[in-house]
């Protein structure tokens, strides 16, 4: 790429997109093997991880966001309310996908015992969560999972940093206080 630094290359390229980013059409773009755009995206997410602008990743596809921590600057720049709260009936079925995606809307109604088809159609409005593909089964149902923004709004960068549900499983325990625990 001559003299281009590879992971500022990556940068530049994911501060155009519009949304998320394959890590083959980055090495496409940047003309490198699919190994160098890993390793500089890896970087990438390394050397943003404590600023106001962030790079996740997400599967194969990484993109560039705001950090949880600037939302109050961004709201109040943009005259707008990012921070809508979820219901608990949201939270729910949010976590149950989180936790378990790929899942189908039938895994998600076994699990909470109620029909979730409307609080489903709004975590995907809100863009939370995404319809990832159909499963090869009769009726070929939806299969669900979350989205770059369901990270950002719980300012996480992996799925790996969810708290541990055997942690929050014990009697007395909250999130806060299993998310130390895994840290410590």
């Amino acid at each position: 790429m001559g003299e281009v630094c590879l992971e500022h290359a990556v940068e530049a390229v994911l501060f155009v997109a519009d949304g998320p980013v394959s890590i083959d059409a980055l090495s496409g773009a940047l003309q490198c093997e699919r190994e160098q755009a890993e390793e500089a995206v890896k970087a990438l997410v390394q050397s943003t991880a404590e600023r106001g602008v962030r790079v996740v990743r997400s599967g194969d596809n990484v993109q560039m966001v705001t950090s949880p921590q600037v939302t109050e600057v961004i709201e109040r720049f943009l005259g707008t309310d990012l921070s809508s709260k979820l219901s608990p009936a949201a939270l729910e079925t949010l976590a149950i996908i989180a936790y378990r995606q790929p899942v189908t809307r039938t895994d998600v109604e076994a699990v909470r015992g109620v029909n979730s088809s409307g609080v489903i159609r709004t975590l995907i409005a809100k863009e939370l969560i995404e319809v990832q593909g159909r499963l090869e089964q009769v009726g070929r149902p939806e299969v669900l999972g979350t989205t770059f923004q369901f990270m950002q709004y719980f300012g996480i960068s992996t799925l790996d940093e969810l708290p541990d549900i055997e942690a929050l499983s014990k009697p007395g325990t909250d999130i806060d206080s299993a998310r130390l625990s895994d840290q410590a």
